[in-house]
């Protein structure tokens, strides 16, 4: 298919770099900074104008540090809670998350000059998708949180079958067609996506007919364990049709006491629990353990990806479903609800029903917990499961299959009771964006080694 080409942009002087850059910062933050209303969320689409707008610089090296600008102020801004946390050392945090986006300008810079506009044009999406995925999912300091599937309304994601990498790549692909195409056909192509996501906000996902099954939460941060039974009698009289009870992770300091096990068997309820399954005598996994009526630990899990850098248990071995007596239930441990890849292999053993305890610590501050309450609605879309959201001081949340929050928490809202009814569908679905995400990070990975082969050429050749 050969579209075609306006006359293609200007390279970039200081003045309209200066610009793009202050766009790019002003439409990500007005896409973040609110969780309402939804259809704030599309000023994204002008945050990915702007960014692969900044690639087109007289040198790659101007176009990195550019794209390295913006998203250093976009982390710095959205992320602030990390000063917090790790002081000065923040900055080297935001930096590494900036480098991404200043990689991709520089791509997006040199494929202007080694590849022509018109291919660069097509290889955009490619690019920013595995750029993407490989600093959400695969290295080491892998952190999902800022993309632009957070940031787009969530029901657009079951209305268009893809995950939030898919999302992100219509994005930038729209970018490329706002950037490189003819003017109405760049304003036709925005008003039928922008069009497309907010119809996407009046759609509601069919449920099946399976009976709803009743879920309560206790918002608890380190509690003292011997007061966890009253509050837990308390949630049951208020609550008495409830069958699961749910406290967040690290409720406890270790495996469940007697006291908890006892609680479970009078009641005949079942309790899920965050705590800790020692590992020999100075380590442990960061665990949910399901206690069962009878007051047996009948399914425990670890969490898969401990938080770097502090001291958060080793990762689990492995990832199992526990066969619920209301069908197949998949334990997430709070920053693995962030991770595809982590939640699909749920998905792929049957999971119906999601229960993720999690640790929100006051201290973090409002925003942290804001950013993080948008990871529950998009994964309850992206595979058509409910999610139970249990956090220690807000801001939990009962997830219908669609997306749609239906019980929500305050911060810090410290021994709050809250419950939900959730039905469970026959089953969940990974999205398709799954597979065009990993061949997207090899694409991405053939454009840099061709061009970095071709500066090596370039480089020897002007040395002789």
């Amino acid at each position: 298919m050969n579209f075609p080409l306006a006359s293609s942009p200007a390279t970039l002087d200081w003045r309209r770099s200066f610009f793009w850059l202050i766009v790019a910062v002003m439409c990500f933050s007005a896409a973040y900074t609110s969780l309402t209303p939804p259809a704030a969320g599309l000023m994204i689409f002008g945050y990915a104008v702007a960014l692969t707008r900044l690639g087109d610089q007289p040198t790659v090296r101007r176009a990195f540090y550019f794209g390295l600008a913006a998203s250093f102020w976009c982390c710095a801004s959205q992320l602030f809670f990390l000063f917090r946390i790790f002081n000065v050392a923040a900055l080297v945090l935001w930096l590494v998350l900036a480098f991404w986006s200043g990689l991709f300008t520089a791509l997006v810079g040199g494929m202007h000059g080694r590849f022509g506009k018109k291919t660069a044009a097509w290889l955009i999406p490619f690019v920013w998708t595995g750029l993407e995925y490989f600093r959400s999912e695969l290295y080491f300091l892998k952190f999902s949180w800022l993309n632009i599937g957070y940031a787009l309304p969530v029901a657009s994601l079951p209305f268009t079958g893809w995950g939030r990498y898919g999302l992100g790549f219509l994005v930038l692909a729209l970018s490329s067609i706002v950037i490189y195409m003819r003017p109405k056909i760049s304003v036709a192509a925005l008003v039928a996506v922008s069009v497309a996501v907010i119809l996407g906000n009046a759609i509601t996902v069919a449920e099946k007919s399976n009976p709803k099954l009743t879920l309560v939460g206790v918002q608890l941060e380190f509690p003292p364990v011997g007061i966890l039974p009253k509050l837990l009698n308390q949630a049951l009289a208020k609550h008495p049709e409830a069958a699961i009870f749910v406290l967040s992770e690290y409720t406890l300091d270790g495996p469940p006491p007697p006291a908890l096990t006892a609680w479970c068997r009078e009641h005949s309820r079942w309790l899920v629990v965050g705590g800790k399954e020692p590992i020999g005598t100075n380590d442990y996994y960061n665990t949910a353990f399901v206690i069962g009526t009878n007051g047996d630990i009948l399914c425990h899990q670890g969490k898969s990806v401990p938080i770097q850098f502090f001291h958060d248990g080793r990762p689990a071995a492995e990832q199992k479903i526990w066969n619920s007596p209301w069908g197949k239930i998949g334990l997430c441990i709070c920053y693995d609800l962030s991770y595809t890849r982590v939640t699909d292999e749920l998905i792929r053993q049957g999971a119906q029903l999601v229960i993720c305890p999690t640790m929100d610590v006051e201290f973090w501050g409002r925003h942290q917990h804001e950013l993080h309450s948008r990871v529950a609605p998009v994964r309850a879309a992206e595979y058509g499961v409910p999610i139970f959201r249990v956090a220690s001081s807000g801001i939990s949340q009962a997830v219908t299959g669609s997306g749609q929050v239906i019980a929500q928490t305050a911060i810090p809202g410290t021994g709050v009771i809250f419950a939900a009814q959730l039905r469970l569908p026959e089953c969940g679905g990974v999205p398709r964006d799954r597979f065009l995400a990993p061949f997207c990070v090899g694409l991405t990975g053939l454009v840099l080694s061709r061009l970095l082969f071709l500066h090596w050429r370039d480089q020897r050749q002007d040395g002789k």
